[in-house]
């Protein structure tokens, strides 16, 4: 039995902001596989790093980040918020992580807007040795996207409604993998994306008994904020199945 994948949830956001360099060196630093990171357009159209539509959560900033040019959003502080010592961190474009980790590890890149696909799509030419996964919970947008790109990996995600929908529609569009909630995964929907070749990896879990369990449901991989914990218990992850 292969040891789960471990995606590192907006980085290693446990010990460092989420979404910025530190949290994704800190991820690789402790030996994750991939990399999850939400991407939204400044008001220029350029792809930057960070979670929410809004910058007062994880910023010193106010209002909405497609309100604010590239310029303005990387004069903000986006680690103060979470320690002292990650003061002065700053939002990072999707170049600048696709530049210091492309060709590393995998990087699923979550989209929230169809707008910012195709900007994605077309900064992601630049860098052809990237390993990327686009995920998202709209489903319009994906289906959008694969019509503008019949090979792009995809992974659909998934929090309500009707899961065998869901796993039909990654079918229909070739996604790569499906990307479902940890308290919605049964073995049933497991065993119907195993008919389907779709990889099962499952967000967001920090405790190894979660871990465990999923694991023996048969799925491949795990998002965490705490890669430390479950990098530690991979190998009791694996002998417990």
């Amino acid at each position: 039995m292969q040891r789960p994948f471990l995606w590192a949830h907006r980085g290693a956001s446990k010990i460092a902001p989420e979404n910025t360099m530190a949290a994704f060196s800190s991820a690789v630093d402790l030996g994750v596989d991939g990399l999850e990171l939400d991407i939204h357009l400044s008001r220029d159209g350029f792809p930057v790093v960070i979670h929410d539509e809004s910058l007062q959560r994880t910023t010193d900033g106010q209002g909405l980040v497609a309100d604010a040019s590239l310029k303005q959003l990387q004069q903000l502080d986006a680690g103060g918020w979470f320690s002292p010592e990650f003061m002065g961190e700053s939002l990072p474009t999707l170049a600048e992580v696709l530049k210091a980790f492309g060709g590393r590890l995998r990087l699923n890149l979550e989209l929230k807007e169809f707008a910012a696909g195709v900007e994605v799509l077309s900064l992601l030419r630049q860098y052809p040795d990237a390993e990327v996964v686009i995920s998202s919970f709209d489903y319009d947008l994906l289906k959008g996207l694969r019509s503008l790109d019949e090979v792009l990996p995809m992974a659909v995600l998934f929090d309500d409604g009707n899961w065998r929908q869901a796993v039909r529609f990654a079918g229909d569009i070739s996604a790569c993998a499906f990307h479902p909630a940890g308290n919605l995964v049964c073995r049933r929907m497991v065993a119907a994306c195993r008919k389907l070749a779709l990889p099962v990896s499952v967000w967001t879990v920090d405790q190894e008994a979660q871990a465990r369990s999923l694991m023996r449901m048969g799925v491949s991989g795990l998002f965490t904020n705490d890669p430390s914990a479950l990098r530690s218990a991979r190998p009791l992850l694996v002998s417990s199945l």
